[in-house]
């Protein structure tokens, strides 16, 4: 019988992670560099560290769930809504990025 845990298989997916080609190639981070790292910290708890390695998690899903909750539902003002999270999402984005570039943190 295999009997699979939550930590078990988060562990498991951490093995399908994709390399940045930008990282990869250029060895230099790209602006979405984190995110997959940042959702696993999130997965196995750990908040504050899922915020550090990049920031725009949190809007992000909380968009992800305001747009499924807006097809369901059709909120009057829903469409707006997600163009005003489309942009903060950007800026937090191009803010985190910018942070990086200024603490010379984006050279691997």
């Amino acid at each position: 019988m295999l009997l699979l845990t939550y930590h078990d298989a988060i562990q498991w997916l951490k093995g399908f992670m994709l390399i940045c080609p930008s990282k990869r190639l250029l060895h230099i981070e790209c602006p979405g560099c984190g995110f997959q790292r940042s959702f696993f910290a999130l997965l196995d708890g750990n908040f504050n560290k899922s915020l550090q390695l990049y920031p725009a998690m949190l809007p992000i899903l909380l968009l992800i769930a305001f747009t499924i909750l807006h097809i369901k539902y059709q909120f009057s003002f829903g469409a707006v809504i997600i163009k005003y999270f489309f942009i903060l999402i950007a800026v937090i984005i191009l803010a985190f990025y910018i942070y990086k570039i200024m603490n010379q943190k984006i050279f691997c």
